[in-house]
């Protein structure tokens, strides 16, 4: 029985199913994150106070931060299982076939949506590292662990720093594609596809990834513009 487990995350639907399923924590964390980082739009208190209670979370229960950190481990894990799935899928499907067909191209939505996964989940990965050293700590930020979440945020994306909310906003929009590509797949890998169901499924997909691409962008054009300081 030891010996079965491995096996199963040895086959391809194996490894599609732990893709769907890190892919399904990655997009938790990330609609859970972005409800958060709206809170800003309520002013500095509200977004401190939701701030201070992710790091408390727990207490007394658990030391300060605890959660918060395990949270982090988690979705640490859930990139490294997405992106081994993935290249390993790859790289699979490539051994399987090493000579392409002439007679049959991709298509140019095909072609698309494989180049949105391969670099959305690069992107998605450097984001991470980079909001990490950013808002836990403090390597990127203007303001150092004295300041407040909300002053922090608000340095990230002054308009002094355009070139960050640039950034930001391109990397954002390809975690987007990424998500509404990748939630179909899931879909797919997970049996939940039917024909009654696809069009639905595929609204899903859009509705999700065009939500928390619009919410995460909004907090940073908003700081940039003057419209939140």
């Amino acid at each position: 029985m030891a010996l079965a487990i491995p096996a199963i995350y040895r086959s391809t639907v194996g490894k599609k199913a732990v893709m769907a399923v890190s892919g399904g924590v990655m997009v938790a964390f990330l609609v859970l994150h972005m409800i958060g980082n709206l809170k800003i739009f309520y002013g500095a208190e509200s977004f401190n106070h939701y701030a201070h209670w992710l790091r408390t979370l727990g207490e007394p229960a658990v030391p300060y931060r605890t959660v918060l950190t395990l949270i982090e481990i988690a979705l640490v894990v859930a990139v490294v299982l997405h992106m081994w799935s993935a290249v390993s899928l790859a790289r699979r499907a490539s051994a399987a076939r090493p000579v392409k067909y002439r007679s049959k191209k991709k298509s140019h939505a095909q072609g698309y949506a494989a180049r949105t996964m391969r670099y959305g989940g690069v992107i998605i990965a450097v984001y991470i590292v980079w909001h990490l050293l950013d808002l836990t700590f403090f390597v990127v930020n203007p303001k150092d662990g004295g300041a407040t979440p909300y002053e922090r945020m608000v340095a990230d994306f002054d308009p002094s720093r355009w070139y960050i909310t640039v950034w930001y906003v391109l990397a954002v929009v390809l975690v987007g594609l990424h998500l509404h590509h990748g939630i179909w797949s899931a879909f797919q890998t997970l049996g939940l596809r039917t024909a009654r169901a696809e069009r639905a499924l595929r609204r899903l997909s859009a509705t999700v990834a065009g939500a928390v691409t619009l919410g995460f962008v909004s907090v940073p054009i908003s700081i940039t513009f003057g419209w939140v300081s």
